[in-house]
C-alpha cells in the first residue's frame, strides 16, 4: 500500500507459496480470490506494472509506451493455440509467448504469463496443503480451476479493444490504453511510507479494536497523510488494494465497520470509497 516499488515486485518476481496455518494467506500474495474471479482491484495492479516498465532507468516514458503495453500483454498471457478469427471478426490474441525473451520474469516460452502461473501455483498448493488451508479457500481453489482460464481469456481480449474503437461497448471496461494513460499520468513509483511520532502510534495501537491488526490503523494513516491533497479533507482509498495487502476480504468485510469513528470517517459516492484520519 504504501511502498508502490516493493508492490511492483510483488506483482513480477516469483511468489512464495507457504502457510502456517488456516488463517495464513500469504500463499496468494497480494492478491484475494476475488481479484482471481471477479478481477476486482485489477487496474491498480496493472498500472503499478505499467508505472514500473515506463519509467524503468529515468527513460523518457513517452518512448517506452509500446514497450510497456508489451509487458502489460507478456503479465496477462494465457497458453492457448493461435487461431484464425472469423472473416470480419477480429479476435485478439492471449498468448503472447513471443514475448518470453524480453519479459522472461512476465511470460514463458509457452505463453504461460505471471498471473496465469501465479493462480496454478495457488490452485497447487491448495491441493497439496488441505491442513493449512480453509474450506473456503478449497471451495475458491474448484471455481478457479473451472473457470478461471475462460474468464481470463475473455478479459484480456477486451483489454486490448482501442478506447474509441467503433464496436466498443461499455464505459467503464478496462482496458490497456486508459492503463497506459493513467500510468504517465501517475509517474514513477513511489515509496510513500512515513515515520509516525510515538504518540501517534501509541494512541493508535490504543484505538485498535479487537481483532484488527496492529498495523492497520498506522498504515491507514501513513497512506491519508501522503495522499492528502492542499485544500483538501479526504483522501480516496482503494479498498481492493487495502484487502489485497492482507490477502483476503478481511478489511472490507470486518475491520473497517470496527474502527473507531471519531478516529476515522469514511464515505463512499459512485463505488469509490473516500476517507479521513481525525487525529
Amino acid at each position: 500500500m504504501l511502498n508502490e516499488i516493493e508492490e511492483f515486485k510483488a506483482y513480477t518476481e516469483q511468489p512464495v507459496y507457504a502457510a502456517t496455518g488456516k488463517r495464513d494467506t500469504s500463499y496468494m500474495g497480494r492478491f484475494t480470490f476475488r481479484t482471481f474471479t471477479e478481477f476486482e482491484g485489477l487496474g491498480r495492479i496493472l498500472t503499478i506494472i505499467a508505472r514500473g516498465y515506463l519509467f524503468k532507468a529515468g527513460n523518457n516514458p513517452y518512448e517506452r509506451i509500446d514497450y510497456a503495453r508489451n509487458a502489460l500483454c507478456a503479465w496477462c498471457s494465457i497458453p492457448e493455440e493461435t487461431k484464425k478469427a472469423p472473416e470480419g471478426r477480429p479476435n485478439p490474441k492471449v498468448n503472447f509467448s513471443d514475448l518470453a525473451s524480453v519479459f522472461p520474469e512476465l511470460v514463458d516460452e509457452d505463453g504461460c504469463g505471471w498471473l496465469y502461473r501465479h493462480v496454478q501455483g495457488v490452485i497447487q498448493f491448495l491441493k497439496e496443503n488441505p491442513a493449512v488451508t480453509s474450506k473456503s479457500a478449497a471451495d475458491n481453489c474448484t471455481i478457479l480451476k473451472e473457470g478461471f482460464t475462460r474468464e481470463w481469456k475473455k478479459k484480456v481480449r477486451q483489454m486490448q479493444v482501442p478506447a474509441f474503437a467503433l464496436n466498443t461497448k461499455g464505459a467503464w471496461v478496462l482496458r490497456f490504453d486508459d492503463i497506459l494513460a493513467d500510468a504517465l499520468e501517475l509517474g514513477p513509483l513511489q515509496n510513500y511510507d512515513i515515520s509516525l511520532p510515538q504518540e501517534t502510534l501509541d494512541l493508535l495501537a490504543e484505538r485498535t479494536p479487537k481483532g484488527v491488526p496492529d498495523d492497520l490503523l498506522p498504515m491507514l494513516t501513513k497512506y491519508y497523510l501522503a495522499h492528502l491533497q492542499e485544500g483538501e479533507e479526504w483522501v480516496v482509498l482503494p479498498i481492493s488494494a487495502v484487502d489485497a495487502y492482507y490477502g483476503s476480504n478481511s478489511f472490507s468485510k470486518k475491520w473497517k465497520p470496527l474502527l473507531p469513528k471519531n478516529l476515522t470517517e469514511f464515505k463512499n459516492s459512485y463505488g469509490i470509497c473516500k476517507y479521513k484520519i481525525n487525529l
